[in-house]
Parts: structure tokens; sequence; C-alpha cells
């Protein structure tokens, strides 16, 4: 396990310098900027998903409970997910940051 962790550590840094050494500009913010809005936006993707999941869970799980409070419930559900949601959509608003300042050169 630990072997492999090293050689996927080594083959994210070997890729952009074969990227800088095919351009020939020789920048290393670019090719890391693109990693960093990938590897972040999947990161955040994963985890707002677990955290619905969780929260409907939860919310589910009370509305049996309590059926006659369903309503008051499922309204601080939808509150909860659209809260998690915009987790996403700020870590989306920063990728695209990072890709269009820093690493695409449409040169």
């Amino acid at each position: 396990m630990r072997r492999s962790l090293i050689l996927v550590g080594l083959a994210v840094l070997a890729f952009p310098t074969a990227a800088m050494a095919a351009d020939g500009t020789g920048g290393w913010i670019a090719p890391f900027a693109v990693i960093a809005a990938g590897i972040g936006m999947a990161i955040a993707a994963g985890l707002c998903g677990l955290g619905q999941g969780r929260a409907v869970a939860s919310a589910v799980d009370a509305m049996a409970r309590q059926p006659g409070a369903a309503a008051r419930i499922q309204t601080a559900m939808i509150i909860g997910l659209a809260l998690i949601e915009s987790l996403a959509i700020y870590t989306l608003v920063i990728a695209l940051i990072l890709l269009f300042v820093k690493g695409i050169n449409f040169a």
C-alpha cells in the first residue's frame, strides 16, 4: 500500500514536468493548479455526497419516529441539503478560477 502511494505521488510530480518539457514555457504553477482543481472538486463532491446521504438518512429516521413532525423535519432537511450543496458549488467556483486564471492557456 505504501509503495503504491509513493508511486502515485511520483507520477503526479512527473506528469507536470513532462508537460512543461513538451511546452517549453517552464511554469510550475499551471500544471499544479489543474491538479489542485481536480483533486479539490473530487474531494468536495465525494464528501458532499456522503453528507447529503447521512442527512437524508437521519431525516427519514426522524420522520419514521415522529410522523407528526415530518413537515418541520423535511423543511430543515431541505435547508441543510442546500447548505451542503453550496460547499460543492463554492469548490467548483474556486476550481474554475484556478483553471482559467492559472491553469489553462488558450494561446
